[in-house]
């Protein structure tokens, strides 16, 4: 469900930039090079189609991208941490003070004699 998402809304934001590109500031644009008297469409009826165009897929685009962080895989299980928290976890395994093997406090030639 995530890639569909993902798909529509790259999709989105390229015909979003496709339409903002094709538009000019001073609301010429596609409608300027429709200057001949032959025209499906008239020169407002252009503009509107453009307007009603960029806020739909605005929209558009704010929605999925929305439904798209509600959608992100989330791991339940085990709650991971970072690789640091988890080198000082295993790090206070070990003791700090290695341990050595007790020696005998006698050495050969001192013994005390009881008599």
């Amino acid at each position: 469900m995530n890639t569909l998402i993902t798909i529509l809304l790259i999709i989105a934001s390229v015909l979003l930039i496709l339409i903002v590109l094709v538009q000019n500031s001073k609301g010429g644009g596609l409608v300027s090079n429709f200057s001949s008297s032959n025209q499906i469409m008239g020169v407002r009826k252009t503009a509107d189609f453009l307007e009603k165009a960029t806020w739909s897929l605005a929209v558009a685009v704010l929605v999925l991208s929305l439904a798209g962080s509600i959608t992100i895989p989330r791991d339940t299980g085990k709650e991971q941490g970072s690789a640091i928290e988890e080198q000082v976890n295993h790090a206070s395994d070990v003791p700090v003070i290695p341990t050595v093997p007790p020696t005998s406090t006698t050495t050969k030639g001192t013994e005390k004699k009881s008599k």
